[in-house]
């Protein structure tokens, strides 16, 4: 009897639209172009209203939120009170663990502004969620993300796993020593479907050296997510000179075009899908 290899199901999902214009239009691009099938929305951009029209036009793309509390101003009026310090904007992920933690910022707070930002997508059907900068997965968090993926009824949920490849720098070995941690609280708690996540080791600059290391270690007949932050550059909307480093968005964006790339979908019997329901 000969035996059929079942395909690897493979969700390439395109984080930060909103982030800026130019990045929205590349995720959209490659849409267009069937290279990728879903997209998690920033919704405290400021021109969300404007960018979320231009999903419209877009057919096959799985749309979730990419929960927010790291960057730009917050939608509700309570947590920018909490945030005066910094200009009512989001600090950085470390700083607002801290005040999580230290509970300046409660989760009553969070609960609030997180709904504000499902609610701000503009009553479209919500595939997933997932947050940006991985907090979602601090465990006081956690239950939250949850609880709310539940209320507005999103099927899928991101579960953030190190990937320990190699070699590993320190920031590497650090980064995956903290999530390998929360993983671990956190999955005893877990009752939703997740596709394994992949792109971590290489997130903001993904490329084929790495995923054809990645597609290598893949198990026919499973379904993973392949995050990825694809997108235009353009030095009048992006100014931030760390965001500029940390992220490649035109060399991924190239990527998901590559021929190369379709080649390494058809080396390892990759199907590029979506979230199934």
């Amino acid at each position: 009897m000969i035996s059929v290899r079942q395909p690897i199901h493979l969700i390439v999902n395109a984080d930060d639209y909103g982030y800026f214009p130019c990045v929205s239009r590349g995720i959209l691009a490659a849409a267009e172009a069937g290279k990728l099938t879903a997209t998690g929305v920033l919704a405290n951009s400021p021109d969300l209203k404007r960018q979320l029209q231009w999903l419209d036009g877009v057919k096959n793309l799985d749309v979730g939120v990419h929960l927010n509390l790291s960057y730009r101003q917050p939608l509700t009026g309570r947590m920018a009170e909490k945030l005066s310090v910094w200009n009512a904007e989001f600090p950085n992920a470390y700083r607002m663990s801290l005040l999580l933690l230290q509970g300046k910022i409660t989760l009553a707070d969070v609960r609030t502004e997180w709904r504000a930002q499902i609610e701000a997508c503009d009553g479209r059907k919500l595939t997933f969620l997932n947050s940006h900068e991985h907090i979602h997965m601090l465990p006081v968090l956690f239950p939250l993300f949850m609880e709310l993926a539940q209320e507005y009824q999103i099927p899928h949920i991101r579960l953030t796993r190190p990937e320990w490849l190699f070699p590993l720098g320190v920031a590497g070995l650090m980064r995956n020593t903290i999530i390998q941690a929360m993983l671990m609280i956190n999955q005893s708690r877990f009752k939703m479907r997740s596709p394994v996540l992949l792109g971590l080791g290489q997130s903001g600059k993904l490329n084929l050296d790495y995923l054809a290391q990645v597609f290598s270690r893949l198990e026919p007949g499973k379904s993973y997510e392949l995050m990825c932050h694809p997108g235009y550059f353009d030095s009048r909307d992006i100014l931030d000179q760390k965001l500029i480093a940390y992220h490649d968005w035109e060399g991924e964006l190239a990527l998901l075009h590559s021929p190369k790339l379709q080649d390494l979908y058809q080396k390892f019997g990759i199907c590029l899908g979506h979230y199934q329901h």
